[in-house]
């Protein structure tokens, strides 16, 4: 997600930080983090494991989506983008 840069402080402070126990808690979801590109510091990520992609698709009908997305993507300076992707190979835990 690329926004614009007087637009970083207002997401983490006013959308990610109030959201991100209820993402982490939503049934399904494994794991999120956010990133940030260590050399465009307005380029962020967010990193999430899901059960399936049921659960993953009953949260992006959710309400908490909703609302969520829609305080996020008023912040934006370029389109995001999504990617659903699958594991092929990784460190054991």
């Amino acid at each position: 997600m690329t926004f614009r840069e007087e637009a970083v402080e207002t997401f983490l402070k006013d959308v990610f930080e109030p959201s991100k126990g209820r993402i982490r808690a939503f049934p399904g979801c494994q794991h999120m983090e956010l990133l940030q590109y260590s050399s465009q510091r307005n380029v962020l990520f967010t990193l999430s494991f899901w059960d399936d992609e049921a659960a993953l698709d009953t949260y992006r009908h959710s309400e908490l989506f909703r609302t969520t997305w829609e305080k996020t993507k008023a912040l934006f300076a370029e389109k995001p983008e999504a990617w659903s992707v699958e594991v092929i190979d990784a460190m054991p835990v």
